[in-house]
């Protein structure tokens, strides 16, 4: 973890606050799951987890805090894994792929926050649909801002990776 890395993380975890705090007044529609995607795909899943946890807590002091922050810091860091071994994987994927991608990561988030409820209330399914409207947003926010996001990040992560990450990939 170089001096860039950690630039270039703190970048993202603003940009992923800043986001989900402007688009707070959609319902499950924030920018931050694309953008841990994009952080996983180009940086790697150690750099995608910890922009989660720092984009978790920071947004989550402006927006509040409860069991669901760590039920957000599990499935966040979970897609940034993911993402990050996708990356690893396969590094120019098909961008119809990346955006279905982001929308099954929608539905798997909400099935996750979901399972938050479960451990309070005792009762999952009636809560899981009811809120699969809300899911279904997130997915087509997911979709939107990977549409938006992703060519923009993409260009500015690759010249990062190719000037000083490179050396240095976890």
């Amino acid at each position: 973890m170089n001096t860039y890395r950690i630039t270039v993380i703190s970048i993202l975890a603003a940009l992923a606050v800043v986001g989900r705090f402007a688009f707070q007044f959609l319902p499950n529609v924030q920018p931050v799951t694309t953008i841990i995607i994009i952080c996983g795909l180009f940086l790697g899943p150690v750099s995608a987890i910890i922009l989660a946890i720092l984009t978790t807590y920071m947004s989550n002091l402006l927006l509040g805090m409860g069991i669901w922050t760590i039920w957000q810091v599990i499935i966040w860091g979970f897609i940034g894994l993911c993402s990050g071994w996708l990356g690893k994987w396969k590094r120019n994927l098909p961008f119809g792929l990346l955006v279905a991608y982001a929308v099954l990561i929608g539905y798997l988030y909400g099935f996750v926050i979901s399972l938050a409820t479960y451990t309070v209330a005792g009762s999952f399914w009636p809560y899981y649909f009811s809120g699969l409207l809300f899911d279904t947003y997130h997915a087509v926010g997911n979709a939107f801002f990977m549409i938006v996001l992703y060519p923009v990040l993409s260009k500015i992560l690759e010249k990062y990776y190719g000037n000083y990450l490179k050396s240095n990939t976890l």
